[in-house]
């Protein structure tokens, strides 16, 4: 069992650049590990547009292929996030700031909001920003349909 963290981070570092070498990528990527999980990012290139692919499905095909690289190499780390051009933390902040325009409505209008599904991802900035406001929020839903409800402050 190949257990280090450090070790992990870097197989999964020069695998991807190999795979992104076979488009005719040769780029650095930025490789550290963050709460048990490896954080790969692939810095802006003219393949953005490509390497995000649809609503970041290419990115994520990435992703697992990274993982399912890790995980029958019998590391013991093996949960990855792939971030292409700063993709998701941009996609991040920009839902941070929405989210944050919900908590005031909902602390005027004191009404619980439903939001739409989202992956989990998003459902946790989602859960973060609100639970910094100060007000609870639950996951309900299963699989595609799971979804967030925030909910205003309980009056003690």
């Amino acid at each position: 069992m190949n257990d280090s963290m450090e070790e992990a981070i870097v197989y999964a570092k020069k695998y991807l650049e190999d795979i992104l070498s076979f488009f005719g990528l040769n780029t650095d990527v930025y490789a550290t590990s963050d709460d048990e999980v490896i954080q790969l990012n692939v810095p802006s290139t003219h393949l953005n547009g490509f390497l995000i692919g649809q609503r970041g499905e290419n990115m994520r095909s990435l992703q697992y292929l990274v993982s399912n690289a890790l995980k029958s190499n019998n590391f013991e780390h093996n949960r990855v996030n792939v971030d292409i051009a700063d993709y998701k933390r941009q996609r991040a902040d920009r839902l941070a700031s929405t989210v944050e325009d919900w908590v005031k409505q909902i602390k005027q209008s004191g009404e619980p909001m439903e939001l739409r599904p989202m992956n989990a991802a998003d459902r946790r900035v989602v859960h973060k920003v609100a639970g910094e406001a100060g007000l609870s929020t639950e996951s309900v839903g299963e699989g595609r349909d799971r979804h967030v409800v925030i909910k205003p402050a309980s009056e003690d």
